[in-house]
Formats: structure tokens, sequence, C-alpha cells
């Protein structure tokens, strides 16, 4: 028997990530903008954060400062497509390669431990000692709290432009709003939100990895597809909502692929084949239904053309009997 302690870590785990998907959702939903930098902030995010917390300073500002760098990745990755004319997916593809440099810069190795480093879930577990499952009521409260000024931004003025700008940037432009900006400003948040969740992450499992950030976008996408799939809405609530119950369903399936015997370096090639066919799914869809709707015409125009065949016969008929009368 499953208990709830037993699957808690990765509904922890899901919150967590589902922060970052937050992130690629902005990216890949809002401004439709196929950003690789998630690879690259999500472990700026880290090593930012677990830096900072070696040195003495407080998680909490380490966590803020962690989500300032990572805006700078994504606003570095918007300056090159917008500015310099770079290609999306390329920008995002050299500023992914350059954190990775700038990752080890800051850490100073490839990895830093924080098992004996106080971190936000340490010190509030000393000032709650008998909340239970303290780390999942913290995630999940910061993972709604984020998600609901997500949703109060996008419906600003400048969040309403910022979705114009992914929707219909030629529409948008025409009425004064500097797109450009606007890609530049998404890019910053999304990316803000990647690098603070692997600030969490890195407190979470006790360690900053300078290789942990691989496949993040993969992640992020297949939290967002489900989600979304699952919550079929247009409303930016629903779909945020989505996001992160997609992310702790991700999660969850893993957990559950892992003790089905799946070994954990197919991990990434699940993900991939997850993300693929929800990908083409509505591809697929689309194209049964053509080809269903196709033979229904088909199988009509035949029956009516019968019709009319023996239709004509009859007439014929008719008309011989009344001249031979």
């Amino acid at each position: 028997m499953l208990s709830f302690a037993l699957i808690s870590g990765s509904i922890e785990q899901g919150l967590a990530y589902g922060i970052m998907a937050l992130g690629v959702f902005i990216t890949y939903r809002v401004l439709q903008f196929a950003d690789l930098t998630v690879d690259g902030t999500f472990p700026l995010g880290a090593a930012v954060a677990a830096s900072l917390i070696v040195s003495g300073t407080s998680p909490f500002v380490a966590c803020l400062v962690a989500m300032l760098a990572g805006m700078l990745g994504g606003a570095l990755t918007g300056f090159l497509h917008t500015k310099l004319r770079i290609a999306g997916l390329l920008a995002g593809i050299l500023t992914m390669t350059g954190l990775y440099s700038v990752n080890l810069r800051i850490m100073g190795r490839a990895n830093i431990p924080l098992l004996r480093q106080p971190t936000v879930f340490t010190i509030l577990e000393e000032l709650l000692p008998k909340v239970p499952y303290l780390q999942l009521l913290v995630l999940l409260l910061l993972a709604v709290v984020i998600k609901l000024l997500l949703d109060a931004f996008l419906a600003t003025d400048i969040g309403l432009a910022m979705r114009a700008t992914g929707d219909s940037p030629e529409m948008i432009r025409s009425l004064g709003v500097d797109t450009e900006a606007m890609t530049i400003a998404g890019l910053s948040l999304a990316n803000g939100l990647v690098a603070f969740s692997g600030a969490l992450v890195a407190q979470y499992q006790g360690f900053a990895d300078v290789g942990m950030g691989i496949g993040t976008v993969v992640v992020g996408l297949a939290s967002v597809i489900i989600g979304t799939g699952i919550i079929r809405s247009h409303a930016v609530f629903h779909s945020t909502l989505g996001v992160l119950v997609g992310a702790i369903i991700y999660r969850l399936a893993i957990f559950f692929a892992l003790r089905m015997g799946l070994e954990p370096t197919d991990l990434r090639i699940m993900t991939a084949v997850l993300v693929i066919a929800a990908l083409a799914l509505p591809t697929v869809k689309t194209r049964w239904r053509e080809r269903r709707l196709s033979r229904l015409v088909a199988s009509e125009n035949a029956r009516l053309l019968a019709e009319g065949y023996v239709g004509q016969k009859e007439e014929a008929g008719c008309v011989r009997d009344s001249q031979s009368a």
C-alpha cells in the first residue's frame, strides 16, 4: 500500500519544478518563443543561491538574488534576438552555452553541497518544528502565490500587451506597443522564475550541480503540455493552474515508473517520448478527422450519384411507357 508520506516527496518536487514550468509557460504559450535559455538559468539560480548560502548570506536573500540573475540571463537572450536579430532558438542556445561557464565561475567547482548549510526549509523547520509536511506546505504556498501573482500580472496592461505580442505582434505593433521591449521583459520574467525554481530545488535536494539544468526545458514543456491538456481553457487562471498540476502529475508518473522497475537512466527518453506524443497528438487527431470526413464525403457523393443514375433510368422508363401508350 502506498501512503501519502511515500508520494509526498514527488508532490514536493512537482511544486518546486512547477515554478520553473510557469516560466516555460510564459515563453512557450504567452510569447510563443522557443527559449532554450531555461537549461542555463535553472542551474544559474542554483549556483548563485548555493554560493551565497555557503558564504553566509540568508537563504531567502539568496533566492531573490538568484531570481535577479535569471532575469539577466533571459534579458540577454531577448537582447540577442530583438536587437542583434539573432534567431530566437539560436539566441537561447548561445546564452545557455555561455551560462555553463558562468555557473562554473560562480560555483568555483562542479558541485556545492548544502547538507550542513541553512536553507529556506531548515530555517522554517526550526521555527515551526511541530508542523507536519512543512516542506510540502512551504512549496505549495510559494507555487500558489507565484501563480496568483503571475495571473494578476498577465491581466494588467503590460501583461495583456505581452500576451498580444505572442499572439499577434503585427497588430499590437500597429497600436504603438514596443514588441521588442515586451519580448525582452517576458523572457526576463520567465527565466527569473526558472532561476528561482533552481534555487529552491538546490536547497531542497541539498546540493547545486553545474549539470542539473540538462533537459530542464523538456521537463517544463512536459508539465505545460500535460497540464493544459488536462485543464482545457484559454483563461490564464486555469492555464497556470494546469501547469502546476501537470508538473505534479509528471513527477508522480516518474515515481510510479521507477517503482515499476524503469531504470533511472531511461527517464530522459521517457520524457522525450512523452513530449513528442503530446505535441504530435493534435496533428494526428486533425489528420484522422480529415480522413474520416473525406471518406464520409466520398461515400455520400457515391450514394447521391447512384440515386441520380437510378432516378434517370426510372424517368426514361416512364417516358417510353407514355410514348407507347
